[in-house]
């Protein structure tokens, strides 16, 4: 049975709505789990995440290179999983995860040119799960929604008021970066990609919830 299986996908992906439907679908079907979120931002581990979501360090994203943002998410990786997850994690419990380690390779492997990708990847890989030794993940699904679309969504969830993206989520730019190192990453590590999109119009929840369920449960079946 997998142990740690991780959501990912850009801002405005659905991430949060569909760890939460998986969630309750784990719940029916009787799985011990334990959902987490990261970055864990009212944590004081989160405090440089904070500090350079929130422009501290300049306003454009490129203004913290890949491997100190990469140190910054980590630290919090590590405090969430020592204080939080941890005895869950090794007594069997299921982690769910909205966000994980993975995320270094969609939002800073974009700072590099792709001729650096792989040594990136290979760095934050052997950093994370074996220098400072938080778990390796067992399945990551992709949630892949193109930019514009996700935009929408931001925009939305926001009222109109651009001013409150993070450094991240305003930069349109930086996002469709991320999205082609994130489906670089998925195709070299495996990841299961969900088209959450049909000719230019987001699929609705329940059939991306069901596409999850769907890779979660021939998971668990072939544990």
């Amino acid at each position: 049975m997998p142990k740690l299986i991780i959501i990912e996908g850009l801002d405005g992906s659905g991430k949060s709505t569909q760890t939460a439907l998986l969630e309750e679908h784990l719940h029916q079907n009787g799985v011990d789990y334990k959902k987490i979120k990261l970055p864990d931002y009212e944590s004081p581990s989160s405090t440089l995440v904070n500090m350079y979501l929130g422009g501290e360090f300049g306003r454009s994203a490129d203004d913290v290179n890949a491997y100190a943002a990469g140190a910054f998410y980590a630290v919090d990786r590590f405090a969430s999983y020592k204080l939080k997850w941890k005895d869950a994690y090794e007594n069997g419990t299921l982690i769910l995860a909205d966000r994980y380690a993975t995320s270094n390779s969609i939002y800073q492997m974009e700072k590099l040119d792709e001729s650096e990708w792989d040594a990136y990847l290979d760095w934050s890989e052997d950093f994370e799960y074996n220098k400072i030794g938080i778990p390796r993940p067992d399945l990551v699904i992709y949630l892949d929604v193109p930019v514009e679309i996700s935009q929408q969504l931001m925009t939305s969830r926001y009222d109109g008021d651009e001013e409150m993206k993070d450094v991240h989520e305003a930069n349109v730019r930086f996002l469709q970066n991320c999205r082609k190192s994130a489906l670089y990453t998925a195709k070299k590590q495996n990841w299961c990609v969900i088209d959450c999109t049909e000719n230019g119009t987001l699929l609705p929840i329940e059939t991306i919830h069901q596409a999850i369920c769907d890779i979660v449960d021939k998971e668990l079946l072939n544990a």
